[in-house]
């Protein structure tokens, strides 16, 4: 059971007095967030990729790289790489710099994006969203099989037995599929053989269970070994000394992106009632104390099958400390915890 965190690199204002961090410091403060999750013994961290005022990761494969050389064992992932509006091969060469740095280290994860900026930012067509994505994902995959390139597309220019440089430690790089529940993208993932990452991110995490079933009923059909496949989650959540101070922190500045994000999106209004029903045992957010979040992640273990776990903290702007604490007992605590009861389990099966 590999747990993690992952991040948006937020620069929302602050609930408080309204400032705003600057990209570059918020920036920097990631890069110390990594380092300090591989000190206390995390798996695996994750930057998503943005291109709007409100987060600053715009390249997640740089800023991860900054981190690479102040680390030695924690895997550095993109969360996700929005590939229908990118270049599949800078991406692939992107990340694969990205593995020289860390040795061994580098994961991409491939998505279609909920967040649409990069698509007029990079002169693509919404219309065009899924065929984008099916045919950007197709090339990567020809990238990362072979040194030497023969393909064409619909919407990028043909290559032409040009060779993709430089190549990656690890063979093949690893390439994630990140999902927030689409059944077509599961079951591609499935038929493809590739690891899923689902964002759970609201109602009951139970109903995911369904669609793990059906991803590695997929992979089954397609030839692939699913003991082979891991699945991952990614979840909102903060951890404290205690579960109501965790609350107490971190529902300010989740209601104010939740809701900033609700006005764009159509959603009804993000109340505290609304943040402590998802906060419960059977709910999509993982706050509270070590134990509590520990007995929630060993709960999704068992009913769900997931065998990654990706905190996503902080959602809105938070104190630096705060979110440097988080980790903290993420690592020391709750990991330790929950890889413990998961060891046990296992064995009994």
């Amino acid at each position: 059971m590999e747990i993690g965190i992952s991040t948006f690199v937020e620069t929302t204002p602050d609930v408080q007095n309204g400032e705003v961090i600057s990209h570059a410091q918020r920036i920097r403060e990631v890069v110390e967030e990594i380092v300090l999750a591989d000190q206390v013994g995390l798996d695996v961290f994750g930057v998503g990729e943005h291109h709007r005022e409100d987060f600053a990761a715009s390249s997640p494969a740089v800023l991860l790289a900054g981190a690479a050389s102040q680390t030695k064992r924690i895997r550095l992932t993109s969360a996700v790489t929005v590939l229908s509006s990118a270049d599949p091969v800078r991406v692939f060469q992107d990340f694969a710099t990205l593995d020289a740095i860390s040795n061994g280290r580098a994961e991409i994860m491939a998505g279609r994006g909920s967040f649409i900026e990069s698509f007029p930012l990079f002169g693509y067509d919404l219309q065009d969203y899924d065929e984008l994505f099916e045919e950007k994902l197709e090339l990567l995959l020809k990238i990362r099989e072979s040194e030497k390139v023969t393909w064409r597309g619909g919407y990028r220019p043909a290559i032409n037995n040009l060779g993709v440089y430089p190549r990656p430690v690890q063979n093949p790089l690893p390439v994630w599929i990140g999902s927030g529940g689409n059944t077509q993208s599961v079951i591609r993932a499935g038929m493809l053989g590739l690891p899923l990452v689902l964002a759970i991110i609201g109602g009951s995490p139970m109903q995911f269970a369904p669609l793990v079933k059906l991803y590695k009923r997929a992979a089954a059909q397609a030839g692939h070994d699913v003991s082979k496949l891991p699945v991952a989650s990614h979840s909102h959540g903060f951890i404290a000394e205690d579960t109501d101070t965790a609350a107490d922190k971190f529902f300010p500045p989740t209601q104010q992106v939740m809701n900033v994000l609700g006005r764009e999106r159509g959603w009804g209004h993000y109340s505290r009632a609304s943040f402590d029903a998802a906060r419960s045992f059977e709910g999509a957010l993982y706050v509270g104390d070590s134990e509590t979040v520990a007995e929630k992640i060993i709960h999704l273990r068992k009913n769900v099958g997931i065998t990654r776990f990706m905190l996503h903290v902080p959602v809105g702007s938070m104190p630096h400390e705060d979110v440097m604490k988080a980790i903290e007992l993420l690592g020391t605590e709750v990991a330790p915890r929950v890889r413990e009861e998961i060891s046990r389990w296992e064995a009994e099966q």
